[in-house]
């Protein structure tokens, strides 16, 4: 039996797919900003060189990289409900679990991005009178995210393709939509075949946008 594409249809898109892939979209914007923040968080931990902050931001981001990201959403999701008592949606499980996972890979990212800065910035800062805090806000940080930004959005598209992940703890995502059309009408080949092409289209495109910046930025310099 062949494959037949023809259930594929714009009724399909706006019944099946469509709520999967604006919450693709939705965890994948929520997970790089508070990503970026609390790995700025961990970064300046770890940079600070203080022990009671560099060790537990260290074990933090160590261990959480040490896991698959798939354990991490189904420990939480099942494990929360049990020492709560209480149940936790599949959705807002997902959110915060990836929230907390690439945080440490975000960490990585700004820590190197921090020490990429010439040390002449951070002494002409102390120069002029400016704390550390004044230092890292005004000076260190916003060079470091320039001249992180592309590795920054390439991990956000790792991220966009991790989503699919969720599908495990039954969370309504972009491949979860084309899983139940696939159900639906009786061709679950061919809508992980569609699935797949999606995803190679959305990302494809994304890392041909990330290049064309980190070129232009390259230019600036």
């Amino acid at each position: 039996m062949g494959l037949e594409f023809s259930f594929f249809s714009l009724e399909v898109i706006g019944k099946f797919i469509w709520d999967g892939l604006w919450f693709s979209v939705y965890l994948t914007i929520i997970a790089t900003l508070g990503g970026i923040f609390f790995g700025t968080v961990l970064a300046l931990m770890r940079l600070s060189g203080k022990k009671v902050l560099m060790v537990p931001a260290t074990f933090y981001v160590n261990g959480m990289r040490s896991i698959p990201l798939v354990m991490v959403i189904l420990w939480f999701y099942l494990l929360v409900p049990l020492l709560t008592g209480k149940p936790i949606g599949a959705e807002l499980s997902a959110i915060i679990t990836f929230v907390a996972f690439e945080a440490a890979y975000f960490s990585e990212i700004m820590r190197a991005g921090i020490q990429s800065i010439p040390r002449g910035q951070v002494f002409a800062g102390q120069a002029l009178g400016m704390t550390y805090n004044q230092n890292m806000r005004l000076v260190v940080l916003p060079q470091a995210f320039r001249n992180m930004l592309p590795v920054l959005l390439t991990q956000t598209i790792v991220l966009f393709q991790d989503t699919s992940l969720v599908y495990a703890i039954g969370a309504y995502d972009l491949l979860k939509g084309f899983s139940l059309a696939g159900k639906i009408y009786g061709r679950p080949e061919e809508a992980y075949i569609l699935a797949a092409v999606t995803y190679f289209v959305i990302c494809f495109t994304l890392s041909w946008s990330v290049k064309r910046l980190q070129a232009r930025i390259a230019i600036v310099r």
